[in-house]
C-alpha cells in the first residue's frame, strides 16, 4: 500500500508488473517472492542511496490452517484494488493513521496496529471480492442472499449443534426442498455437504491448535464418535487426525509469528506490524526508493 509517491510490483508467479499508486492496495497471494520496483523489470544498483521519496506499508500474514488456505485458493497471484470505499469510505484515514501511528513509539503502539492490519486486510479481501473481475467463492456470495446467508451463518456459529434439513430450513424460514436447491445452486454442495466440508475443516485448524484429545476436539464440531470422525478426517484430509496434527503442529513452530509488516530492501518478516525508512530493523514505517531511479524491495510473502 504506497502511503506516499508509487510502485510497480511483480511477481514469478504471474510474470506481470502492475503499477500500484497511492490510495490502491495490492493483496499478494504467494507463497513466492515479490518485487516493488520504480519501472518494471528495473534492477537494484548496488551501494544505491536509499531515500524516503516512495513510502510503502507492507503488511505480511503467515499462512496458516485450512481456513485460510480455502480463502487463498480462490485468489489470483496478485489482486490490486483501486482506490475506493472498500473500507467504508475511511481507507484514506486508515493510511493516514497506520503512518502515523507506525512511526510514533507509544505503549500498546503494537496492539493497535496489528488489530488494524487485520481490519485492513478483511476490507481489502471484501473490496476485491467485490470486483467484477474476482472470482469469489460460492458461499462468500451466498452470504448476502437472504435465504441462504442465515443458515450458513448459522453454521458457521455453531458447527458443533446437531443440524437437520429442518433445523437449517427453520433458520431460512423455508421448505427444505426450497433451501436445498438454492443452496445448492449459489455454494455448488447442498447444505450437510457443506457443513461436513466445514466441519473437517475447522477440526483440522483445532487440532493443530489445541492439545485436546481427538474425542474432544471432534465434540467442538459436533461428533460425539470419535472413532467414527476419525475414519470420515481421514477420507477428507488423505491422513489420519494424529499424523495431521503432528505434521502441522510441526510446520506452524517453524512459521513462527502470525503477522507483521515489514518494508525496506530484503527485509524479513517482523513481528507484528513494522516499519523500516530504506533499512530493516527499524521501528518505523516502510519507506524505500533508491537513486537513480530505481528502487527493489525483494520480499517473500507468506
Amino acid at each position: 500500500m504506497p502511503l506516499r509517491g508509487a510502485a510497480w510490483l511483480s511477481t514469478e508467479e504471474d510474470g506481470g508488473s502492475r503499477l500500484v499508486r497511492v490510495g490502491e492496495t495490492a493483496i499478494v497471494r504467494g507463497p513466492g517472492p515479490f518485487t516493488l520496483a520504480d519501472r518494471p523489470r528495473s534492477a537494484e544498483p548496488p551501494g544505491a542511496r536509499l531515500v524516503e521519496r516512495t513510502v510503502l506499508l507492507v503488511g505480511a500474514y503467515h499462512v496458516w490452517g485450512e481456513v485460510s488456505r480455502r480463502l487463498l485458493g480462490v485468489l489470483p497471484p496478485v489482486a490490486v484494488l483501486p482506490d475506493g470505499d472498500e473500507c467504508g469510505g475511511g481507507c484514506g484515514s486508515l493510511r493516514d493513521f497506520l503512518d502515523w501511528q507506525a512511526a510514533a513509539p507509544q505503549p500498546g503502539r503494537q496492539v493497535v496496529l496489528d488489530r488494524l492490519l487485520d481490519w485492513l486486510l478483511v476490507c481489502a479481501l471484501r473490496g476485491w471480492f467485490d470486483q467484477p473481475e474476482a472470482v469469489s467463492p460460492g458461499w462468500f456470495r451466498a452470504l448476502s442472499d437472504e435465504v441462504v446467508g442465515p443458515v450458513l451463518r448459522a453454521m458457521h456459529a455453531a458447527p458443533e449443534r446437531a443440524w437437520t434439513r429442518a433445523a437449517l430450513a427453520a433458520e431460512a424460514g423455508v421448505a427444505r426442498t426450497t433451501l436445498a436447491n438454492r443452496f445448492t445452486r449459489l455454494v455448488g454442495v447442498p447444505p450437510l455437504t457443506y457443513l461436513t466440508d466445514w466441519r473437517m475443516t475447522l477440526f483440522a485448524d483445532l487440532l493443530t491448535e489445541s492439545t485436546a484429545t481427538v474425542a474432544a476436539v471432534a465434540r467442538q464440531v459436533g461428533y460425539a464418535d470419535a472413532f467414527g470422525f476419525s475414519a470420515a478426517f481421514k477420507r477428507f484430509h488423505a491422513v489420519s487426525p494424529s499424523e495431521y496434527r503432528r505434521t502441522n503442529r510441526a510446520a506452524s513452530d517453524r512459521a513462527g509469528i502470525r503477522a507483521g509488516i515489514r518494508a525496506g530492501v530484503g527485509a524479513g518478516v517482523s513481528a507484528g506490524i513494522r516499519a523500516a525508512t530504506g533499512r530493516t530493523g527499524t521501528d518505523r514505517v516502510a519507506a524505500t526508493s533508491a537513486v537513480p531511479d530505481c528502487v527493489a524491495a525483494d520480499c517473500s510473502p507468506v
